[in-house]
């Protein structure tokens, strides 16, 4: 009589790794598909963060699954995941996303580790916090631009706040085009400006000025100062 066909054996990657060999296991980029699918089938697997992270980051993981768990994650997690180096750029922009619209609802705690080690769009996006220790914690981020600055200074609610904050800060407060755009808008101070101008060649400043948001008795005395400098 003739036996059954014997059924293949199942894998049991999922059943039998611990969560340190799965976060190995994903970080090989050259992962088969398979190990990736089996992994998002297990439960077991699936109840941990870090694993979902290093899935969703994984450029193996199919772009439906990677969506999916950056919609479930926590906070923090999103921060992970934003920093992970093998994430696709799109995939990026989603959590990112995701995380700013987050702000106005987590603690200032929480503002704050975001402001220390968040991307550089959650960085930006920290810079007109209503808390100045947050703005404070942005501007030291590595991962900030003078790019990112600058946009913040020119927003029509960029408060005077974050304006002194550039203004005094001893890395942002030397760059030429951060200096110009703190001329252009209302709240640099007078000895700021006056700072600022000196050290630009004097056309630039009064061009600066024609356009510029500094209050008009600002704007005089740095137009007289520019004169006696010529």
């Amino acid at each position: 009589m003739q036996q059954p066909p014997v059924p293949e054996p199942r894998s049991t990657v999922q059943l039998t790794l611990t969560e340190d060999e799965l976060l190995a296991q994903l970080e090989r980029r050259d992962l088969p598909p398979e190990i990736i699918e089996e992994i998002c089938q297990s439960s077991a697997a699936m109840k941990s963060r870090k694993v979902c992270v290093a899935l969703a980051a994984h450029p193996r993981s199919p772009r439906h699954l990677a969506l999916r768990l950056i919609r479930q994650f926590y906070t923090f997690d999103l921060m992970r995941f934003t920093l992970q180096p093998t994430v696709a750029a799109d995939l990026r922009h989603v959590a990112e996303e995701q995380l700013i619209a987050r702000l106005t609802s987590v603690t200032l705690g929480e503002r704050l580790a975001l402001a220390r080690r968040g991307s550089q769009a959650v960085a930006a996006a920290l810079l007109l916090d209503k808390e100045s220790p947050v703005s404070r914690t942005a501007l030291e981020n590595s991962r900030l631009t003078e790019a990112a600055v600058i946009k913040a200074l020119m927003r029509p609610n960029s408060p005077a706040a974050f304006v002194e904050l550039v203004c005094h800060h001893p890395k942002w407060s030397l760059r030429r085009e951060i200096r110009m755009a703190l001329l252009r808008i209302p709240h640099t101070p007078l000895a700021r400006a006056l700072e600022f101008a000196s050290t630009l060649p004097p056309p630039l400043p009064r061009d600066i000025l024609h356009t510029s948001r500094l209050p008009e008795k600002i704007k005089v005395y740095l137009r007289n100062n520019l004169k006696e400098r010529k």
